[in-house]
């Protein structure tokens, strides 16, 4: 009995609000942990982390239809000395979808951080290399560009106009689907985002 207790997953909130920036609605579990000013959005409350499955819930999810291809960019900004960030693409719904994850610290010193990851119901699982730095090396403002391509399942992502193999993917599992930024245990910031169908 205990055994299956322990094994049990943990149900993700649901995305049960609603929030406007950038001339887009976004689905969030609480519009209180957000802040939204003019051409800037704030995830101003980390919310525990979700052990079972292990992987991110913290993000705002555009209201848009499924995207087969597109090029994101945004500036970002992680909140604290040693942070992290996500941008969420290919969602299909709770527990599916794949995130490119922005840190300070390089994948091969945190295998978890800094490289592309994919949720199929269960844990997250890297899908990137581990070479190259750390994205995020400061707390300033960072510009970041990702493009994806559900026909070829090629995803890249450069920051400050440089890509490294931990940022660059495939994956032909989940195809079209919508975007969201947030993070997985910290607070970030986002701003100047500009999405480009097609």
């Amino acid at each position: 009995m205990l055994i299956a207790a322990q094994a049990q997953k943990t149900a993700t909130p649901p995305l049960a609000e609603e929030i406007e920036a950038f001339g887009l609605k976004w689905q969030v579990i609480s519009a209180a942990d957000w802040r939204v000013e003019p051409d800037e959005l704030h995830l101003v409350t980390a919310r525990p982390q979700q052990a079972n499955p292990r992987r991110p819930i913290q993000f705002a999810l555009a209201r848009t239809e499924p995207l087969a291809r597109f090029t994101l960019e945004v500036d970002v900004r992680r909140s604290s000395p040693k942070g992290s960030l996500i941008l969420v693409y290919a969602w299909q719904k709770d527990g599916y979808f794949n995130y490119v994850h922005l840190s300070d610290d390089a994948a091969s010193q945190v295998e978890v951080h800094n490289g592309v990851f994919h949720c199929f119901g269960g844990d997250r699982v890297r899908i990137s290399p581990l070479e190259g730095p750390g994205s995020l090396p400061t707390a300033d403002w960072h510009s970041v560009r990702m493009q994806y391509d559900a026909a070829t399942g090629q995803v890249e992502a450069w920051v400050d106009g440089r890509t490294s193999p931990s940022l660059k993917a495939v994956d032909l599992s989940l195809g079209a689907g919508r975007i969201g930024l947030g993070s997985f245990f910290n607070t970030a910031s986002f701003r100047r985002f500009r999405l480009r169908r097609g």
